[in-house]
């Protein structure tokens, strides 16, 4: 074995290591404030633009329709769990008898105050809509706006014992403060 050792040695005889290029690190960080830049830019141009939680179009749906929305990445037993109403209600919102821009206001305020007080799951009542012209208008707009938030992860039709096809679970992202006791406790686990 020293003799193929030996003959590696011979091999690499005239190398030398390379250095750390200090420009990769600066790059490295330009690259970050790049992208953290391009998402910035594009959540105020979702913000901004005109489709964005919008009174002027939307698909209109059935009153007994079921709502459903997750955003890739999460996990299929999380969403099961919000669909089958397993998840507790911290926060309930009742949109009856609002007009389309007090509700879209509301559900913006709404979702607000649940990130501010950690809240992760709750229900906004749209109702079905069987009185209003046309039909379910106002749970048409909901189940448009609610994907387009951000801080929304998910949404489903309640269970009947929650108000059923008339009023939608929604789980929230976690807010800054939630993660970093996540990090912290997970962090202390693996100590």
């Amino acid at each position: 074995m020293s003799d193929e050792f030996d003959l590696f040695q011979q091999e690499v005889a005239g190398i030398k290591p390379l250095k750390q290029d200090a420009v990769m690190s600066a790059n490295a960080a330009l690259n970050e404030a790049a992208k953290q830049a391009r998402q910035q830019a594009a959540e105020q141009h979702r913000a901004t633009a005109q489709d964005y939680l919008s009174l002027d179009q939307v698909k209109l749906l059935h009153p007994d329709d079921i709502v459903s929305f997750k955003k890739t990445g999460l996990q299929q037993g999380v969403f099961k769990k919000l669909r089958l109403g397993k998840y507790p209600i911290q926060a309930t919102l009742d949109l009856h008898k609002f007009r389309l821009e007090q509700a879209r206001n509301e559900i913006v305020n709404f979702i607000k105050q649940c990130q501010q007080l950690n809240i992760r799951s709750a229900l906004i009542i749209p109702g079905k809509g069987h009185n209003s012209a046309p039909p379910a208008l106002l749970k048409s707009y909901v189940s448009q706006w609610l994907p387009q938030i951000d801080a929304v992860l998910a949404i489903h039709s309640a269970q009947a014992m929650h108000g059923g096809s008339g009023a939608i679970y929604v789980l929230l992202k976690k807010n800054e403060q939630q993660k970093l006791d996540n990090r912290e406790r997970h962090a202390r686990r693996l100590a």
